[in-house]
């Protein structure tokens, strides 16, 4: 059917509703049990929000309102088909993927933050990715290790 018997919006506003994909990291995918969860969690959201907005019987709204949950949804499966789910830290001798480390900064602030994967890392929550700096200098360091990360030296004063 030509475009001319459609009511549709030019093809140039058409393309706007075309979202780019999200960024997938070219770090290997490790999660927690928890961060594995939440990713099933948002993809199943993702597909929700999409069947809500692809019964919409407006074309250009649908295509609209249908952009956002697909570029998710894309997203999310390759996040769950990479996903790699890492085992609890055996013990609390030195810090790995999945630790909670607290330690004191030189200027004397004392930080908690829980290692994980990329995806669920949210330093305002406390958890921060494997990935971050902190996180690079902290791991395979135990209790009473300095470490450096810019200017700043970290003192690491627990690990669960």
């Amino acid at each position: 059917m030509s475009v001319a018997f459609l009511k549709e919006e030019s093809a140039e506003t058409a393309s706007e509703t075309q979202l780019p994909d999200r960024p997938i990291s070219p770090h290997p995918n490790l999660v927690t049990r928890t961060g594995l969860a939440e990713l099933e969690r948002l993809l199943a959201e993702a597909r929700a929000l999409f069947e809500v907005a692809n019964g919409l019987e407006d074309a250009n709204e649908r295509r609209r309102q249908t952009a956002a949950p697909l570029r998710d949804i894309r997203y999310f499966i390759e996040r769950l088909r990479t996903a790699q789910v890492m085992p609890e830290p055996s013990g609390d001798e030195s810090v790995a993927f999945g630790s909670t480390v607290t330690f004191e900064r030189d200027d004397g602030r004392v930080q908690t933050y829980r290692i994980v994967g990329e995806d669920e890392a949210d330093p305002k929550t406390g958890s921060i990715s494997f990935v971050s700096p902190v996180a690079q200098a902290l791991i395979g360091k135990g209790i009473g290790d300095l470490v450096t990360v810019g200017t700043q030296e970290l003192e690491i004063t627990a690990i669960n």
